[in-house]
Formats: C-alpha cells, sequence, structure tokens
C-alpha cells in the first residue's frame, strides 16, 4: 500500500540517485571552472569564453570514464523499483 512514508522514502532515494550521477559531472567540471577563474584572475585575461572549453572537456571525459557506473547506478536504481512494484500494488 502506498502510504505517505513510503513515496517521501521512494522520492529521497530518487534524489539520492540524481545526486550521485550530477556530481559525477558537475564537481569536476565547478573544479576546472575555479582553477580557470583563478588563472585568469592572475593573468589579468577577462575572456568569457575561455572556461567553457575545459569545462566541456573535463564533462565530456567524465562521462566516458564514468558512463558504466552511471549507468550501473541507474540500471541498479530502476531495477530495484520495478522489484518492489508488486508490494506497491497491494
Amino acid at each position: 500500500m502506498m502510504t505517505p512514508e513510503l513515496i517521501v522514502t521512494l522520492g529521497k532515494h530518487a534524489l539520492e540517485v540524481t545526486l550521485v550521477m550530477m556530481s559525477l559531472l558537475l564537481l569536476p567540471a565547478l573544479a576546472v571552472g575555479l582553477l580557470v577563474s583563478i588563472v585568469q584572475a592572475a593573468t589579468q585575461i577577462n575572456e568569457m569564453t575561455l572556461s567553457f572549453i575545459p569545462k566541456l572537456l573535463i564533462t565530456a571525459t567524465m562521462l566516458i570514464v564514468g558512463g558504466p557506473f552511471l549507468l550501473r547506478v541507474l540500471t541498479d536504481y530502476t531495477v530495484e523499483l520495478f522489484r518492489q512494484i508488486p508490494a506497491l500494488a497491494h
């Protein structure tokens, strides 16, 4: 039976999976952006597009390297959700 506690638990788990998946992509891009900003401040180069290419490259690299992990996390979550359907329909 779908109780409010169960719905909150499912939503919490969905947010945790989303956080894990997005942090793998966003944290390296954030670190590269910060590093490029420090270099820009030190060299007084104020080009806004300069940080775009390194962020794009690190995001693509993390997607290639971490892709199997991301796919495994999403697949495990989906399979577990499908396994819970009979118990939820009660």
